[in-house]
Formats: C-alpha cells, structure tokens, sequence
C-alpha cells in the first residue's frame, strides 16, 4: 500500500483542486472561518474568546471528517474485495502525500533565480511560503524555497505516512483514517493557525502536538539522506529559532548539512555564520529533500513490516497465554 501510494505520488503528482479532497476540506474550513475579514482593531476580548470556543470545536470536529470519510471508502471496497480495499487504503495515503509537486515547485523556484527572472521566482515561491516576496532577492528567494522543503517534508510526507505505517497491519481502514485525520488536521493549521486568528488558536496547538515526532524524523531522514548524521547535533543550536516548535527541525538540520544559512527576516535566522543558499545549493536541497522522502518510505515500510510481524506474532499466541500477558496467574495457597 505504501508502494503504491508512493508510486502515484512521483507519477502523478497532485490532482487539480477541482478534484482534490483535500481542496474540498479546504473550502470547508474556509466556510467555518467565521472570523474571516476581522481585524485587531475590530476585534473585543468577548469577540476573540467566542472565535476561541469556535476555533476548539472545528479543531475537535472538523479532522474527523476526512477521517470518518477514508474510512468508510476503505471498508466498502474491502466488502468488494480485500484487495480492493487495500488500493482504496493506498489512494487516501497518495491523496494526503504532497512530493512530488513540493519538489517540483522548489526546483521552479531555484531555476527561475538562475535565469535572473525574480518575478517568477518571487510568484512561484507563494505557493511554498506565506512571507512578503515583493523585496526578497534572489537569494533570499532560495532559501524561503529550501526551508519550505525541508518542513514540509514532515507535512506533506512523514506525518501521514507514519501512522499510516503503523496502523496498515491492523486495519487498512483504520490507517486511511489516521492520514486523512493528520492531513485534516495541518490543514486547518495552514488556514486558520495564524497568531491573530483567535479562530485558529485550538488548530495551531494540535498541530503542534500532531507534528512533533514528524518533524523530528523528518531532520533525521535528512541527516541521513545527505550522509551528515552530525548535522543534527549541529541543528540543535537553532531548532527552536522558528515560531513553531517543530518546523525548525527539519530547517535547521537541512542549513547545517548544506552548510548555508537560511533566514526569514525578522523571525529567525538559521546556521547565521554561513552564506545564504546559492544555485547549486538549491540544486543540491531538492536531491537532499527528495532522498530523505525516500529515507521515510523505506522506514515507514520498515514499521509496516515490523507491526505486521507484532500483528502476527500475537494472533498465532494461544487465548490463554495471551491473557496470561494481561492478567497474571494468582496462586491461591
């Protein structure tokens, strides 16, 4: 399932908005963002305290839709035929993947800054980052491409991929629904988790919560994938710059093995004493980025493997030694 997934990712890419469900997600989280058009000034403590109960329920309830969605999918195809519902398991973990066009779009971006076209490099660029790019160079422009990489690594890869992993042996369904559960939820974040979005408050500390192991394995796919384990000891000293808590992982391991410096202005700057990322740098990030996705589906088929085994293991286990496990035998003298 997840070679298959994987598969269609690097074929296919991502489909139009028009038939995404994520991009339908999206347009529902966009309809429940009732403080849509407010402002700082227009807002009252009452007003940011109701945007903030709001904000609790549509992060409690809004993820349980995809989720409850890819479910069902999975276990109707399963009732058509076990292998059906493996295929219909694997098309939600590709619909919650998102490689191949992060690559492509980092690479766009890269080339575009060779060709000295800043404008397009400056448009391009939007699609990754949510910063001003008006007024960034041409290297800054690399490195908001590169940083972007390296965290949505861990958003658009491991973070779904994992409990995908985990949970496949058990029960595809079950699986499906953690990716599209994960994915619902760093959706609601990229929409609503802004600092002046009450709104968005409960979204933004779950998906910091959701992305903390992720991002950790996703700088340590990058340490290995740019054969540099030591760059993750190096990172440490500027993991927490960034706002988020986790983002600054897979960032500050990718500065340090590239050897470059990678900053946003005015809100952190990562491996300061280096150089910001020149064109040959950008190259070599899209190659490190898309080995180390390659490092995650290799692990993650790993934990696959290795939950099956466990899976098996304690189906083969007699009842009575099994609740031997759970109760222990009292000896009554």
């Amino acid at each position: 399932m997840i070679g298959l997934a994987f598969s269609l990712d690097l074929l296919i890419g991502e489909p139009p908005n028009a038939a995404h469900p994520v991009a339908w997600f999206g347009r529902l989280v966009d309809a429940l963002d009732c403080d849509r058009g407010a402002t700082t000034d227009t807002r009252t403590e009452n007003a940011d305290r109701r945007q903030r109960r709001a904000g609790f329920a549509i992060a409690l309830f809004a993820p349980l839709l995809p989720a409850v969605a890819a479910a069902v999918l999975v276990i109707a195809a399963t009732a058509l035929a076990p292998l059906a519902g493996a295929v219909a398991a694997a098309l939600v973990l590709f619909l919650s993947m998102s490689l191949r066009s992060l690559l492509e779009l980092t690479d766009s971006v890269v080339a575009a800054t060779a060709a000295a076209d800043l404008e397009t490099a400056r448009e391009r660029v939007r699609g990754l980052v949510g910063r001003e790019t008006s007024t960034l160079s041409a290297a800054e422009l690399r490195s908001a491409a590169v940083e972007s990489a390296a965290e949505n690594l861990a958003d658009g890869l491991v973070a779904t991929l994992v409990p995908f992993a985990l949970l496949a042996p058990i029960s595809p369904a079950a699986a499906a629904a953690a990716a599209a559960w994960v994915k619902g939820v760093n959706t609601l974040d990229s929409m609503l988790g802004y600092p002046d979005k009450p709104i968005g408050t409960a979204s933004a500390r779950l998906d910091d919560l959701v992305m903390w192991l992720p991002a950790r394995l996703s700088a340590v796919a990058i340490a290995v994938a740019a054969v540099d384990p030591l760059a993750l000891g190096r990172a440490r000293r500027w993991a927490r710059a960034p706002p988020s808590p986790n983002s600054g992982w897979p960032m500050a391991t990718l500065a340090c093995a590239l050897d470059v410096r990678l900053r946003k202005p005015g809100v952190y700057d990562l491996n300061p004493e280096r150089d910001l990322p020149t064109l040959a740098d950008g190259e070599r990030a899209v190659r490190v980025v898309g080995r180390g996705a390659a490092v995650a589906v290799l692990v993650a088929v790993a934990l696959a493997v290795g939950a099956d085994a466990a899976v098996a293991d304690v189906a083969a286990t007699p009842l009575e030694a099994r609740l031997r496990l759970v109760v222990p035998e009292v000896t009554i003298r």
